[in-house]
């Protein structure tokens, strides 16, 4: 019985995962009007799964896979969270360096352009990005090692009688440090590796442009 029921919870968090990930790129699509932004915010989500593999390995914590995949889920909304901010802003700065030279929207800027708007954005999204993740990383902190806390006998006798772990740190711990472990990794995947995968499929648009101009 338990296999089955494991084997059913698998196959809906694994189809669940999908749904998520193809309903959140179909909106990015819609919304930035392009291909190359949704693919970046996807591949984030991808790297993100390092992260929590990473974390897992080296602490050598047990992977539940029922928890530790609605983690994965939870993760998934706060990765793509923060790489949307991002690109968002990549964009607005380009829009602005784009309006100040006077290129219309047809115009491409020239690399340099595109690499001051991602370093301008990055300067700028750095504080709220980072705050993002430290604040959620601290909040699953008490739930990741299950800080008990007794708040009627905290009020009525200044006496907390706190504990850590019990049955719900085995229920609800791994959910938690999957997020700690992929959010932590992610942080860094969001302030380096997504403006420099914005800058090559800029590049790569760039010079699919020049080849079809070429052969025209």
């Amino acid at each position: 019985g338990e296999q089955q029921q494991q084997s059913e919870d698998i196959a809906f968090l694994g189809s669940a995962f999908l749904v998520a990930v193809f309903a959140i790129l179909i909106i990015l699509i819609a919304q930035f009007n392009s291909l190359s932004a949704p693919i970046i915010i996807g591949l984030s989500i991808l790297f993100s799964l390092i992260g929590v593999l990473l974390g897992y390995v080296f602490t050598g914590q047990t992977f539940s896979f029922a928890m530790s995949s609605i983690g994965v889920i939870s993760l998934a909304g706060v990765v793509v969270n923060n790489a949307i901010v991002l690109i968002d802003y990549i964009n607005l700065r380009r829009d602005e360096r784009r309006a100040e030279l006077g290129i219309t929207a047809d115009q491409r800027l020239s690399i340099d352009d595109v690499k001051w708007a991602i370093a301008n954005a990055g300067a700028t999204r750095l504080r709220p990005v980072l705050l993002t993740a430290i604040t959620t990383v601290l909040g699953l902190i008490p739930l990741a090692i299950g800080l008990n806390i007794n708040f009627f006998t905290l009020v009525s006798d200044l006496d907390p009688q706190y504990f850590l772990g019990g049955d719900n740190t085995a229920f609800w711990g791994p959910m938690a440090w999957t997020v700690v472990y992929g959010l932590t990794f992610a942080t860094f995947l969001t302030l380096v590796v997504v403006p420099v995968m914005y800058l090559l499929f800029y590049r790569l648009e760039r010079g699919i442009a020049r080849l079809r101009g070429a052969g025209a």
